[in-house]
C-alpha cells in the first residue's frame, strides 16, 4: 500500500504495458553487469547489480562528474532485505507501514556480498528500501538480489520523472531501456536510520516526518549519520594507514596503490593495469582495504587523471589523505 492506505505508489496499469520479455530481458541485463533504465514510483534510476562493483562503476561513469555516495539497495520485498540489512523491531514497523514504496532504510549490513563497498561508499550500513512501481519490482522478482539505482539524470540535473527525459539523459548508457509512465511521486525516497538511539531522519522525501513518527515515536536530527544517506555528502571509507597521494613512488614500508603499467610486488595493489578509470573506481575501496591491512606506516597512491571518474576517485583520496572536510 502506500503511505495513506492506498494504492497510490504503484500505478498498476503502467506493468501491463510491459511483456514479460521485456522484464526477462532486463534481469538478465541486470545479471550480464549491464544497466538498465528503471521506473520508480519516485523518479527514473539507472540500475545495476548492486554486488557488481564494475557495474556500478559504470553507473558513476554514467552520470558524469559523480561523488562516491552511498547508493540505495532496491529489492522486491521485505524479505529479500532483511537478508541484506539487519532490521530490527522499529525498522520492521516502518517497512511494514511504508513499503512497497518511497521509505529508504539505512540500517547495519547483514551481506556485504550482495551491496559491495562501492555501492555502500565503504560504510558498515545499507540503504535499502522496496519500490512502489510494480515494473521495478517485477524486474527485481525476476532478478533476485538488490539493485542500486540513482537517479537516471547526469550529474547537476534535475531528475528525470518522464521515461523520455531518463533516456535522453542517460538512455545511450542502458542496455535496457523501460518506460513506466510518468513517476507517481517525483521526489527522491525519505531516508531514515535506524541504528542506534532513536531513529533518524537523513532525508525528507514523500513519507513525511509526522508519518513516520505515528509509527516510531520522535525522531532525531541526523547529525553524524548524514553521511550515510544517498543525496547527502558521504565520507569515504577511511584507512587506518595515512594516505600520500600523487606519489611516484612508494616509500620503505609503505603499501602502493598503482595506476597503470607498474611492476607486482609486495604492498603493490593496482587499481587499474590499463589505466581504466571505470577498474580503478570499482577497486577503490577494497583495495585501500586490502593495503590497510597489511599495517603499512602509510598508504602511497599513484596520480590518477582528474577526469571522468577520476574526479571522484582524486575527491576521495584527498579525503582519505585529509586534504577536505
Amino acid at each position: 500500500m502506500g503511505v495513506d492506505g492506498s494504492d497510490r505508489w504503484q500505478g498498476e496499469g503502467q506493468l501491463r504495458h510491459h511483456r514479460q520479455e521485456d522484464i526477462e530481458a532486463a534481469a538478465r541485463a541486470l545479471r550480464a553487469g549491464g544497466l538498465v533504465l528503471l521506473p520508480t514510483e519516485t523518479v527514473y534510476g539507472l540500475g545495476a547489480d548492486a554486488a557488481d562493483p564494475t557495474a556500478v562503476a559504470a553507473i558513476f561513469a554514467a552520470k558524469g562528474r559523480p561523488r562516491f555516495n552511498p547508493l540505495i539497495a532496491h529489492v522486491a520485498d521485505l524479505e529479500t532485505a532483511a537478508r541484506i540489512a539487519v532490521l530490527d523491531a522499529r525498522a520492521l514497523a516502518l517497512a511494514e507501514a511504508f513499503w512497497p514504496g518511497p521509505l529508504t532504510l539505512v540500517a547495519p549490513v547483514r551481506d556485504a556480498a550482495a551491496v559491495c563497498d562501492l555501492a555502500r561508499a565503504g560504510l558498515d550500513t545499507v540503504a535499502v528500501r522496496v519500490p512502489g512501481h510494480p515494473l521495478s519490482r517485477a524486474v527485481l522478482a525476476a532478478f533476485g538480489g538488490a539493485v542500486v539505482a540513482p537517479s537516471a539524470n547526469r550529474s547537476g540535473r534535475p531528475s528525470p520523472t518522464t521515461f523520455q527525459d531518463a533516456f535522453d539523459e542517460t538512455g545511450d548508457k542502458a542496455a535496457v531501456a523501460l518506460d513506466g509512465g510518468p513517476c507517481a511521486v517525483g521526489l527522491e525516497s525519505t531516508v531514515v536510520a535506524v541504528l542506534d538511539g532513536p531513529p533518524r531522519l537523513l532525508r525528507p522525501g514523500a513519507v513525511t516526518r509526522a508519518q513516520l513518527e505515528a509509527v516510531v515515536g520522535p525522531l532525531a536530527e541526523a547529525a553524524g549519520d548524514a553521511k550515510r544517506s544517498p543525496g547527502r555528502l558521504a565520507l569515504h571509507y577511511a584507512p587506518d594507514a595515512p594516505v600520500r597521494i600523487n606519489a611516484a613512488a612508494p616509500a620503505a614500508g609503505e603499501a602502493f596503490l598503482a595506476f597503470g603499467p607498474w611492476p607486482d610486488g609486495e604492498g603493490v595493489f593496482n587499481l587499474s593495469p590499463s589505466g581504466d578509470l571505470t577498474e580503478a573506481a570499482a577497486n577503490l575501496f577494497s583495495f585501500l582495504r586490502a593495503a590497510d591491512r597489511i599495517r603499512p606506516t602509510a598508504i602511497a597512491v599513484a596520480p590518477i587523471p582528474d577526469e571522468g571518474l577520476g574526479e571522484a576517485i582524486n575527491d576521495r583520496l584527498r579525503r582519505a589523505a585529509g586534504f577536505v572536510g
